[in-house]
């Protein structure tokens, strides 16, 4: 099996942030440092280019395994990646859909979260989703 290529690293992730060259995007960055902190309980560890909280281990059926961050976020130029991971498995899908439509201007990808800015959305429910993930990709992946 090929070695997995985005690892957590030892970078600085103050540094990471301000290297984004858009001041909004800078101060989004470091409000959403807080509240994925907060909500998962990990503190920030780069991934690459991707800003992760916590960790877990995976193993699909194909049999791909590796380890990735429970839910994180990279600030793109474009727009920002939000990674919701149990947000796309959740057995509630009616709720993550009704907090969705509750959210603001955003594109929902399989488990990635596009917004550009986040005045452009609701933090509250944004929070929600986050704790929502975390919750989801825990009790599917995380031996207890």
């Amino acid at each position: 099996m090929p070695e997995q290529k985005t690892r957590p690293h030892s970078g600085d992730v103050d540094a990471f942030i301000a290297q984004v060259p858009d001041a909004t995007k800078r101060a989004d960055s470091e409000t959403l440092i807080a509240m994925m902190g907060e909500v998962t309980g990990e503190p920030p560890v780069l991934w690459g280019t991707m800003v992760g909280f916590g960790q877990y281990h995976y193993r699909y059926a194909s049999g791909h395994e590796g380890d990735t961050f429970l839910i994180g976020f990279a600030p793109r130029k474009a727009a920002f990646s939000l990674y919701l991971m149990g947000c796309s498995e959740d057995a509630d899908a009616a709720e993550i859909t009704a907090l969705l439509a509750r959210l603001g201007k955003h594109r929902m990808a399989k488990a990635c979260l596009y917004v550009k800015r986040l005045a452009d959305i609701d933090l509250s429910v944004l929070e929600e989703l986050a704790r929502r993930s975390v919750v989801a990709t825990k009790a599917r992946y995380v031996e207890h």
